[in-house]
């Protein structure tokens, strides 16, 4: 009987303790389950416009500025040479000193053209250097009476260097006087001055009358440009 009795106790106390044991192992499931899970990793951050603010960085990092002018260079008109005017000869202004005047091959001859006739003047490099000429010559017809100042054509005077010893020309047009045709101007001298300068040369006229038109508009009578 008392065999009986102890096999129960122990049976009772075998069972009491499994079913300690297992309440303790519930208790600590339960503990575990009630935390939240923990996060895999924290997303990184953005930068404004989608970049990762450790990529932003590395871009603002790589950007440059390279300018409009930073790598250029100006070569502008400083290693340009300037020739002159003249072409680069150095030669200086003719100037009436230094000039020989006579008309056509030195005969005097006037060449006609219809009713108006022309007249070469010739200029004649008197000096051992080389010279320029631009413009209209000053021309002022002469006579006992008085003085006519001849207008300028509509040519475009050129430069014209002359060398020593060499000449260039200009050319009077004129209208010759004709009875009955107007104002008879008998022109005894012709009184001309290189462009650029204020000493003068008298010639003679080597023409007859010329019909004066000293307010005409377009007149028949004018002179050229030295060149021209």
């Amino acid at each position: 009987m008392r065999l009986f009795h102890a096999a129960t106790a122990l049976a009772a106390t075998s069972a009491l303790a499994l079913t300690l044991t297992a309440c303790g192992n519930g208790s600590g499931n339960d503990a575990s389950g009630d935390q939240s899970p923990a996060p895999a990793s924290a997303p990184s951050a953005t930068a404004t416009g989608g970049a990762p603010a450790e990529n932003a960085g590395a871009t603002k990092d790589a950007g440059s500025s390279t300018g409009g002018s930073g790598k250029g260079s100006s070569t502008g008109g400083g290693t340009g040479t300037s020739t002159g005017s003249s072409g680069g000869t150095g030669a200086g202004r003719c100037h009436t000193a230094g000039l020989g005047f006579s008309f056509g091959s030195g005969d005097g001859k006037v060449s006609s053209s219809d009713d108006q006739q022309q007249l070469a003047v010739v200029l004649k490099n008197k000096t051992s250097a080389a010279c320029t000429i631009q413009g209209f010559p000053g021309v002022d017809l002469k006579s006992s009476g008085g003085s006519w100042s001849l207008t300028r054509s509509g040519a475009t005077p050129k430069k014209v260097t002359v060398a020593a010893g060499s000449s260039t020309t200009f050319t009077l047009t004129f209208l010759p006087w004709n009875q009955g045709s107007g104002t008879e101007f008998k022109a005894t001298s012709v009184v001309i001055t290189p462009p650029n300068e204020t000493t003068s040369t008298t010639l003679a006229w080597p023409g007859g009358s010329v019909l004066l038109q000293d307010g005409a508009t377009h007149p028949g009578t004018y002179t050229g440009p030295v060149g021209g």
